[in-house]
């Protein structure tokens, strides 16, 4: 093997790993409100069912968005989206923390939901594009372990430091975080070129397939049974300073 094969390799696996990162800080960032809700309902003078709909708000967004947005991304660099939409992270995160009220975190969350949505959708076919076919399931695995990490952590580890630095202080700590990882994109990341994609009409019609309708129906219900437990860290906040 030679050396420029050598750092080509590294810089795959460093584009892997910065795409890890990144869905870590989406995974954190989404569920970080459940573990703060009384603190951000007392804050915006909202009750914690009101700001309980910023959660559902992302969700609703990253559902919209991953219908469309294999299509739309097929017409640019892939390289380019990616970074686009851990830019608009970063965005997001800053406006959670300076929200000045619930409409604006809304938005904020809107903004979070399509990040989520976009990047969930095309993780698996970047990671097809970035290594070899044998370590497509290796790749796969370490950008799940930021899922599994940030789904285990990120809603005590946020109850803890809300509790210390408020509400508004955990989603500035995420800030620099998001930085780093758009700069660790920009590095690793290689050139995309774009590539015909299916259109949309095509991709609802898997739908109709009964197998395809079964399993989507049990990955639903997986993600409502693993979100109902967490719930009791956001019931058992105390409100802190903003």
């Amino acid at each position: 093997m030679t050396k420029q094969s050598e750092t080509s390799k590294g810089q795959t696996w460093s584009a892997v790993g910065s795409m890890a990162l990144c869905v870590a800080l989406l995974i954190a960032s989404e569920f970080m409100p459940v573990s703060l809700l009384t603190p951000i309902a007392h804050d915006l003078h909202a009750t914690e069912g009101m700001a309980g709909q910023s959660i559902s708000i992302s969700g609703l967004f990253a559902v919209v968005t991953s219908l469309f947005i294999a299509t739309l991304a097929s017409r640019f660099d892939r390289r380019h989206v990616l970074m686009g939409l851990t830019g608009v992270m970063l965005f997001s995160l800053v406006l959670i923390a300076e929200a000045p009220n619930l409409a604006m975190l809304m938005v904020a969350r809107a903004l979070l939901g399509v990040v989520i949505g976009g990047f969930w959708s095309l993780a698996t076919a970047t990671v097809m594009r970035l290594v070899q076919e044998d370590s497509v399931p290796k790749a796969l695995g370490v950008v799940y372990t930021g899922n599994a990490v940030a789904t285990a952590f990120a809603a005590p580890i946020g109850s803890y430091v809300g509790g210390l630095i408020g509400w508004r202080g955990v989603f500035w700590g995420l800030v620099p975080i998001a930085v780093l990882n758009l700069l660790w994109q920009w590095i690793s990341l290689p050139a995309m070129p774009p590539q015909t994609a299916n259109p949309v009409g095509k991709l609802l019609g898997l739908l109709k397939r009964r197998n395809v309708a079964f399993a989507m129906s049990g990955v639903m219900l997986t993600f409502a049974g693993a979100l109902q437990p967490s719930r009791t860290y956001g019931r058992s906040s105390k409100p802190t300073p903003g």
